[in-house]
């Protein structure tokens, strides 16, 4: 139950199939697996042992997945970075994983100083882009090309397998310890449920640092299909790509979805090889689902839901359950449920399983379970408990055992697939010298699911603009994290027994008429 098994497999049982495709590049098994074993070899050679960590932040790419089996094949530990951060969240998460060894791109070149000047355990930079290595940091390419091929470490079932950086409540991110059982087992989940074979071309159009992405990696790569990657998200390179490679399996989070189905060319697109969409990361909206659903009619629609704890996946809804009619029909508002490998309960405050469409916290067990939170045992206590993560999430279950999402009981927000935690985003406002209090919540937006609205109380005498506090949050923190508006107000916020601010409250007026509090 590791990452790298399968490429063994691959190679041995399919050697001149194909591997990978990027731009103009095409691999076959046979050297997808000796470029990963000459990459660990070198990794090796700049002194990586077992259990270092090697980070990377990078745009999709053929480069990317052999980074992904490379490093565990040399016995390290993953570390892929989010693309949207700023380059202080990206430093805060080097030097709290003590990452040795940053790989880096072209899109990110202007970046990479400022991290390497701040990041202080990083003590060599890999450049992984098509043109000359800066002078600071050592060629992919030539690292490849000058390393013999190693052996595989064989890391498997409780080795560290990646710490996977998310929003934290207390606006530092935590990182997320999943073991090599745990992408495996997330893995044989969406084999059993997305049609995955050795038949299989997968699109990689969502960004391959996230876990919605790397669930999807895992079990394309223990299939034994082939990987088409595009830099990032973009319609009509998605659906380019889908029509020159033949892509059968792509996964988009809605966001994305939506600007595909509504994009003027996709009735021009020749999407005919396209037999499943996986759709998860955030809630999506039942309108769009069904308008997704008439868009694409040969296409199977799957969700899945989870969290970068449970590695990620936790549910499943088959594409049989993707009916507008007949008796399979009106699931479509839920999330599934419980994935296989693993099992899944709706319980009170005492951690007691609350009777069938009763709200109460998800929580879940299994292979897919994380070891926990790095450097943060209190949190992890927290979280993990009996073998049991508690996700934060309030949902009910169905007597069929389907679940549904109701509302959070963190104060996270979820915009175009992105986590955003409020209280992050409160103190990049709070900062602002005009602001005295302020709140930030989730408000229903179509395009995006969820948008960040702040609600703030200005000091005395002052006045500031919305646009002034949208722009000074855009030099502390990541912009999808920003608000998208600001609110004003003289009242005091309400207020719980404990002097906590009631944000359901505050939620109210947006979400009226609305069946749950996540769109």
């Amino acid at each position: 139950m590791g990452i790298t098994q399968s490429v063994k497999r691959s190679a041995q049982q399919d050697p001149e199939g194909r591997a990978t495709s990027f731009g103009e590049r095409s691999r076959t098994w046979h050297q997808f697996q000796e470029r990963v074993a000459r990459l660990a070899g070198g990794l090796k050679s700049l002194g990586l042992a077992p259990g270092d960590r090697v980070a990377i932040l990078a745009l999709n790419s053929d480069r990317y997945l052999e980074y992904f089996v490379g490093v565990p094949w040399a016995g390290g530990v993953l570390v892929p970075l989010n693309i949207r951060w700023t380059v202080a969240e990206n430093v805060y998460s080097l030097n709290d994983c003590g990452a040795s060894i940053l790989l880096v791109d072209d899109a990110f070149l202007k970046m990479a100083g400022p991290i390497l000047a701040e990041a202080t355990s990083i003590r060599t930079a890999i450049y992984i882009g098509d043109e000359t290595a800066p002078a600071e940091m050592l060629s992919y390419e030539a690292l490849i090309a000058r390393s013999a091929p190693v052996a595989d470490a064989g890391r498997a079932g409780e080795d560290l397998a990646g710490i996977f950086y998310t929003g934290g409540t207390t606006g530092f991110p935590k990182g997320v310890m999943l073991p090599h059982r745990g992408l495996w087992a997330s893995a044989a989940a969406l084999i059993s449920d997305v049609g995955l074979d050795r038949d299989t071309v997968y699109l990689h159009a969502a960004p391959m640092f996230h876990l919605a992405d790397g669930a999807m990696t895992m079990g394309v790569l223990l299939a034994g299909g082939s990987h088409v990657m595009i830099p990032a998200f973009n319609p009509e390179q998605v659906m380019a790509a889908v029509e020159r490679h033949r892509v059968s399996h792509l996964l988009l989070v809605p966001t994305m979805i939506h600007m595909t189905i509504t994009h003027p060319k996709l009735a021009e697109a020749d999407l005919s090889s396209l037999r499943w969409l996986l759709y998860g990361a955030s809630p999506i909206p039942e309108a769009l689902l069904v308008v997704a659903m008439r868009a694409l009619p040969n296409c199977r629609f799957v969700q899945a839901y989870g969290q970068t704890e449970l590695s990620p996946v936790a549910t499943i809804l088959p594409s049989d359950y993707h009916a507008l009619d007949g008796p399979k029909a009106g699931k479509l508002a839920s999330a599934g449920r419980a994935a296989m490998c693993c099992e899944l309960e709706i319980v009170d405050p005492n951690g007691v399983e609350v009777p069938r469409d009763a709200v109460g916290e998800i929580r879940v067990r299994g292979p897919n379970t994380m070891l926990g939170y790095w450097n943060k045992p209190k949190e992890t206590a927290a979280a993990l408990r009996e073998g049991w993560v508690y996700t934060g999430d309030a949902g009910r279950m169905d007597k069929e055992g389907f679940v549904y999402i109701v509302d959070r009981l963190k104060d996270m927000i979820v915009s175009g697939g992105e986590n955003v935690y409020s209280a992050e985003v409160e103190n990049a406002v709070a900062k602002h010298p005009a602001v005295s209090q302020c709140a930030v919540i989730g408000v229903p937006d179509e395009m995006w699911g969820e948008a960040v609205h702040a609600l703030v109380i200005p000091k005395p005498g002052q006045r500031p603009s919305a646009e002034e506090i949208i722009q000074h949050c855009h030099t502390l923190i990541a912009g999808y994290k920003c608000p998208r508006s600001v609110a004003f107000r003289s009242e005091p916020f309400p207020l719980s027994g404990a002097g906590k601010v009631l944000k359901r409250e505050l939620r109210k007026p947006y979400w009226e008429g609305r069946s749950r509090q996540v769109n």
